[in-house]
């Protein structure tokens, strides 16, 4: 088969890419260092929430959502401060998006069968001024099914594509070296690794048993971005935020390695916003890991008392789920690289969620029976597993216990049970009547103002000393790495740029690899729901455009 376009990755971006060029009648080689196992990439394993504006299932929820607020909150979190370089592209990209989201997307999706769970959540909430940080919002809609509901439909259009001929799939080829002519690239040159049997997200072989040589009219690299390399995310750590944490747990498997970034770049494409990255703060080891340093994601309601490792309180808008990246800055200043949750019974059997598709097994398996049993007491099954496994927890009946407790985890003994009964007391006296001028309570009883929300995300307010609100709980949260938000600059048709620039003739990127658009859609934050849309925005606008092209 002479291949037209070759598409370096198989995660989400690379699989739209791949069945949009397909269904234009392009022949397509889709190659990937991982086994078969593994396709759909980082997207399998994610929680499938979706940024959509405007939806149907916002209006039934009772809210009012614009394009034009959603364009206001996304300039608000990413603070594009280089406009007239590398934040020129990822803005268009941006505003792109935008227009996506609050059109065609939830349509073109629903066409291929996506469906959504109907109530909506509110991810990144802010906490600063109405042109600030956050979503104003409810905006974060979970595909029903998570991660691979919305991986299905892109691989079922590229398996049909490969039975018809059409595309050429071989995992274990990792691509080396970009092939060049003239300043053009003309093909992909690598290796072939031995066979592996590893399943999903676990680590396979790098062991080399031959090479391959391939040419085509265009390449479009959709190799993720670096998230599973410590190293590079250390290497590229902004200044800002201090120093690099001594320790971290990955959020994504291994072969998050960045790799293609500096194969892409000695082909003449041009890295922008190196230093912008998202790293969450609320991070548990995982007790059953599936790749090495597994970390977890807890994707909390607003009520847990945050602390820093010393156990002082946060300051606002430090509130969980509120500003992930001011968090991070926070945590960085405490010169440690951990920080705690203290909560209640009450509060973790409402408002702990795990990201991940494996930690949700009845949003992945589609179960309506199961996605009800979480109004019952008691937490749902991955959680109460974590807090019976889980290395990051303790759980007591008492504050003293718990305080000792924590210091036993730890080793480093900082917490004192004085300091940390004054800030809890001090907080539940706030408890006594309906206003406060403690800003996380405020926020608390915003929230539940949000149908969503009262129903089952955020706890009742209640005092977290009064016995009858169950045990107590603390979390050591770790810093665990996930996205990078700079990468491959590329104008709206995908295209990737030069120095100068310009496009380099033959060679195109979409998803992580290229900061999910223009180097960096983001900018310096993310309003989450975007990660999965970037990548199925970026794989559709290159895949077609690289079809009409050629």
């Amino acid at each position: 088969m002479k291949f037209d376009v070759i598409v370096v990755g198989a995660g989400l971006a690379g699989l739209v890419a791949t069945a949009e060029l397909a269904e234009a009648g392009k022949k397509v080689l889709l190659v990937d260092q991982e086994p078969e196992a593994s396709i759909g990439g980082q997207a399998w394993w994610s929680f499938g929430g979706l940024f959509l504006v405007d939806s149907p299932e916002q209006r039934r929820m009772g809210i009012k959502d614009s394009r034009e607020l959603a364009w206001q909150d996304w300039l608000g979190a990413a603070g594009f401060d280089r406009e007239k370089d590398e934040d020129f592209w990822g803005k268009k990209w941006a505003e792109a998006y935008v227009d996506f989201a609050s059109g065609e997307k939830r349509e073109w999706l629903y066409q291929m069968g996506v469906r959504f769970f109907p109530v909506v959540g509110w991810a990144e909430r802010g906490g600063y001024l109405a042109e600030g940080h956050g979503n104003s919002v409810p905006r974060f809609h979970i595909v029903w099914g998570t991660g691979p509901g919305i991986v299905e439909p892109f691989e079922k259009r590229v398996r049909k594509a490969i039975n018809d001929g059409v595309v050429e799939y071989r995992p274990r080829h990792r691509v080396d070296e970009l092939l060049t002519k003239n300043g053009a690239v003309m093909g992909v040159a690598g290796s072939v690794l031995v066979p592996s049997s590893a399943q999903r997200g676990e680590a396979s072989s790098r062991e080399v048993i031959g090479d391959f040589e391939v040419t085509a009219q265009a390449v479009i690299v959709t190799s993720g971005g670096i998230g599973g390399n410590h190293e590079l995310i250390r290497k590229n750590w902004p200044e800002r935020l201090g120093t690099a944490p001594k320790n971290m747990i990955s959020g994504v498997p291994d072969h998050v390695d960045g790799r293609m970034l500096e194969i892409t770049e000695n082909a003449g494409g041009r890295i922008v916003n190196r230093d912008r990255m998202w790293h969450y703060t609320e991070g548990i080891k995982n007790w059953n890991p599936i790749w090495s340093n597994h970390g977890i994601r807890i994707l909390p309601g607003p009520s847990s008392i945050w602390l820093d490792a010393t156990g002082k309180r946060f300051q606002a808008p430090n509130f969980p789920g509120f500003d992930t990246l001011g968090t991070l800055d926070a945590i960085q200043k405490t010169g440690y690289d951990y920080s705690w949750f203290i909560l209640t019974q009450k509060i973790i059997e409402k408002e702990f969620a795990l990201s991940g598709s494996e930690q949700n097994p009845d949003l992945t398996g589609k179960s309506i029976k199961k996605v009800l049993s979480r109004i019952l007491p008691g937490p749902t099954a991955p959680v109460k597993a974590f807090m019976d496994k889980g290395e990051d927890f303790v759980i007591a009946d008492n504050l003293e216990k718990l305080v000792e407790g924590m210091n036993k985890l730890t080793g480093d003994n900082l917490i004192t049970y004085t300091e940390i009964e004054r800030q809890i007391a001090a907080r539940d006296r706030e408890m006594d009547n309906k206003f406060t001028k403690d800003l996380q309570v405020t926020a608390i009883r915003g929230a539940r103002n949000y149908l969503g929300d009262k129903l089952i995300r955020v706890a009742s307010p209640h005092k977290f000393l009064d016995s009858k609100n169950g045990p107590l709980i603390a979390v050591r949260l770790n810093i665990v790495s996930r996205k990078t938000l700079g990468g491959l600059q590329t104008d709206l048709s995908g295209r990737v740029l030069d120095t100068a620039g310009n496009p380099v003739p033959g060679l195109y990127a979409a998803g992580e690899v290229s900061g999910f658009g223009g180097g960096g859609l983001h900018g310096y934050r993310a309003l989450e729901g975007t990660f999965l849309g970037g990548c199925l925005f970026t794989g559709r606008q290159a895949g077609r455009a690289i079809a009409k092209e050629l």
